[in-house]
């Protein structure tokens, strides 16, 4: 009977324990709400930090919707219940806006979330009016780039920047997009906060908490060394470098060898751009104007290319070839760049694995670099210096853009001098000044340089979804039922005269076709790049039978070792498609090894290509250096700080008197408690009485 008592009593605690848990976890789901959003992160160079930290065991905050500087001053003003956390709009969220919040520091302000209402927004830049200002091209050891002067914003690169992504908060930023998460906030705040602002100290109040802890600080050298540091047993990581991947193909393909001395016969023009963009939140930013412009016209001017020139034999100078170059991490001091310069002075590039001859700076004819085009129909060539074949490139850029048989009805005028935009090229001028580099590049217009909000949006992007063949060039005047004003169509009109030229440079002879970049090509390729990864071009660059990408565009962030590199990936599969001969007498089985890449193609069978493209690694020269100066400015420092988690909720925050009130009936209790079992433990004796011996004998 007393074995069956203490099996019951067993499991009557048992489920007593789970009963508690459940009601745990619900209680739980009642107090806290989610919010769905994104969250500003820790980035670090040789001399500082920048972005944003939660505390460590979370930021926490009373919501406040800002609406007029009047909301902001009542918070900046001794508010009643501090910590609070604003809601702001993007036509608020400004440097002065946000500096002062951080001046008022974390038990003013301890939390700043950043709504998607952007109706009154004109212009969202975060990064410096001179981007990439502490390196470039420099003259006398300056510490600052020659090509931009800071301290006359109205001429700078981008006179719209604030700066912000360079600043560090001592507060978590969290951007939320979502109208529903936006109208959630809001009807909290209405509810519990939004009246009688004098009791707020009074009542529960409608909070938010943020966990977005960052493990680095200081700056790059400091969370190395701690990285690295040889006592380190539990593995523990604090930041990583910031790398990614170049890509790259040739519009011929180079002969295989086994040998590695450079062949000063081989030429080449190099024809370049930018691959990836930034922002300060986790995962966002499309960079559409900012940079994938300049990868739709890269790519539609190597597909071109490889249509109306496709063997290398047929042409003046079978060494001539041309190399296609998309840099990685350019936004933090041209990571990429750097790197392949750095790689073609130690003769490391193309790496050994591709079994051909180094290419060096003696191989390279121009570089024609394609920048930031805001204003595609007012077009720039700059240069340092006024060169012959920068003369000839540009005579014949106009002879193609102002010629009445085509229509293209675009501009391009020379700029000599220092003020060259921050473009790739700076890094091989900075090497040397007299390197033959061109840079094409529009006046800045982009109000929404480097934000979230360069998006689709801003370039007037509008799918026309035709299910026609993209891969063929077209007729100068089909327009294959696209507007004639449309994105789409000035990038086939700047991708057709750069492409023309370059013809003309290859074979010296004047281009007299009809045929111009297919504008579907370029649709299509906005299409994946902006809206989603599962699109006709991406399968068709892929292998047969893949599995589809996410319906979400690819992330443009170079990010770190082992981060999402979606972009060049895709990237690579694009230049390898565009760019490849078809090699029907080899079979699936044995197309397995680059040259040679098997490809679902656009009737989606697949087909064995041979292929020109490859990777080469994006990380800057100052993490492979021994004892490399990380205040010497010679190559970018950037880092990225590691985190545990990003979370944001909202719960009712109670009241000060509140707090008070429950602390002080624990004591309470917590005394009587005490008192209890100090007068049970002294008297159980008289408590807990043994039972008489003749009594317990009867049950013996």
């Amino acid at each position: 009977m007393a074995q069956q008592m203490k099996t019951a009593a067993i499991w009557l605690l048992l489920w007593l324990q789970s009963t508690a848990g459940v009601l745990g976890e619900r209680t739980r789901e009642k107090m806290y709400e989610p919010i769905l959003g994104a969250s500003c992160f820790r980035r670090l160079n040789g001399t500082h930090q920048t972005g944003c930290s939660s505390t460590f065991s979370g930021s926490v905050g009373v919501l406040h919707l800002i609406n007029t500087d009047a909301d902001l001053e009542f918070l900046l003003n001794s508010p009643p219940s501090p910590p609070y956390a604003p809601l702001i709009p993007p036509h608020l969220f400004t440097r002065t806006n946000l500096l002062r919040l951080k001046n008022a520091g974390p038990k003013t302000i301890s939390v700043v979330l950043l709504i998607n209402r952007s109706k009154r927004m004109t212009q969202f830049s975060h990064e410096l009016n001179c981007p990439n200002q502490y390196s470039g091209l420099k003259l006398n050891n300056s510490t600052e780039t020659v090509t931009c002067d800071a301290s006359n914003v109205a001429n700078t690169w981008n006179r719209w920047g604030t700066g912000l992504l360079h600043e560090d908060f001592p507060f978590p930023i969290y951007y939320i997009a979502d109208p529903e998460e936006i109208d959630k906030l809001e009807e909290c705040f209405n509810k519990f906060n939004n009246f009688d602002y004098e009791s707020h100290s009074l009542r529960s109040l409608c909070a938010v908490e943020i966990k977005s802890f960052m493990s680095a600080a200081v700056n790059s050298e400091v969370c190395m060394r701690r990285t690295n540091f040889i006592n380190n047993l539990g593995g523990s990581k604090y930041c990583d470098p910031l790398e990614g991947r170049n890509v790259y193909a040739t519009l011929y393909p180079r002969t295989p060898t086994e040998s590695f001395d450079v062949d000063a016969t081989e030429k080449f023009i190099i024809v370049s751009c930018r691959l990836d963009t930034t922002s300060m939140f986790d995962g966002l930013g499309l960079g559409a104007m900012d940079s994938l412009q300049s990868l739709a016209i890269l790519t539609q001017v190597a597909h071109m290319l490889h249509k109306l020139l496709p063997s290398a034999n047929s042409q003046p100078d079978p060494k001539r070839n041309v190399l296609f170059l998309a840099f990685n991490g350019e936004s933090y001091d041209y990571i990429g760049s750097q790197r392949l310069v750095y790689d073609m002075e130690t003769l490391a590039f193309p790496s050994r694995s591709t079994r051909t001859t180094p290419i060096s700076f003696e191989n390279i004819e121009f570089m024609l670099d394609i920048g930031t085009l805001d204003d595609i129909g007012n077009i720039k060539l700059h240069t340092l210096t006024s060169t012959p074949p920068a003369q000839q490139l540009l005579q014949k850029l106009n002879q193609y853009a102002k010629s009445s048989r085509y229509g293209f009805n675009v501009n391009i005028e020379s700029n000599v001098g220092y003020n060259i935009p921050p473009t790739s090229a700076q890094s091989f001028l900075r090497r040397d000044q007299k390197f033959p580099a061109l840079i094409l590049n529009a006046a800045p217009n982009n109000r929404y340089y480097h934000s979230i909000y360069d998006d689709i949006d801003n370039v007037d992007y509008v799918y026309a979804n035709t299910s026609q063949d993209y891969t063929k060039l077209a007729d100068v005047n089909d327009a294959k039922n696209i507007s004639w004003s449309s994105l789409q169509m000035k990038v086939r009109n700047v991708s057709s005269i750069v492409a023309m030229a370059l013809y003309e440079t290859l074979t010296g002879k004047q281009y007299q076709g009809n045929q111009v970049a297919n504008p579907l090509l370029a649709d299509e390729f906005f299409y994946c790049f902006l809206m989603s990864s599962d699109c006709p071009l991406f399968k068709a660059s892929s292998y047969p039978n893949s599995p589809a990408g996410v319906p979400l565009p690819p992330m443009r962030y170079i990010s770190v070792l082992g981060g999402s590199q979606e972009s060049s990936g895709w990237t690579y599969r694009l230049f390898g498609y565009l760019l490849s001969h078809q090699e029907p007498s080899v079979p699936k089985e044995n197309c397995t090894q680059l040259p040679l890449f098997y490809f679902a193609s656009l009737n989606g069978t697949g087909e064995c290509r041979c292929t020109t493209q490859n990777y080469t690694h994006a990380l800057s020269p100052a993490f492979l250096i021994e004892d490399y100066d990380w205040r010497s400015g010679q190559y970018s420092t950037w880092t990225e700080s590691t985190w545990s988690q990003f979370s944001a909720r909202i719960f009712l925050r109670p009241s000060h008197v509140h707090e008070v009130t429950i602390l002080s009936i624990g004591i309470v209790v917590f005394i009587i408690s005490f008192c209890l079992i100090y007068i049970i433990s002294s008297r159980w004796e008289v408590l807990f009485e043994d039972l008489p011996a003749s009594n317990a004998a009867l049950f013996n």
